[in-house]
């Protein structure tokens, strides 16, 4: 049970991220999902753990580093359909 709380957090992490950032986290549920848990891994590796935990995830540094990754994943992808 604890699999699917983590799954349902990092998607609503992912979501926020692409929210506030503005751009739609590519992929979709999955894409956010997949933003959520890869945010939380930077957020922790850039800002440490702290803040509180939900679902298993620091959400605080989780949300920033999900943030960081939907912008850096949204120049990316948007430079790359400019130079087709």
């Amino acid at each position: 049970m604890a699999w699917l709380w983590a799954l349902i957090v990092g998607g609503i992490i992912g979501w926020l991220a692409g929210m506030l950032v503005g751009r739609d986290v590519p992929g979709g549920i999955i894409g956010n999902i997949i933003a959520g848990f890869v945010g939380a891994w930077l957020g922790a590796l850039l800002l440490g753990e702290w803040g509180p935990v939900v679902g298993g995830f620091f959400f605080i540094p989780a949300l920033i580093g999900a943030i960081v990754l939907v912008a850096i994943v949204s120049l990316i992808l948007g430079s790359m359909r400019r130079a087709r």
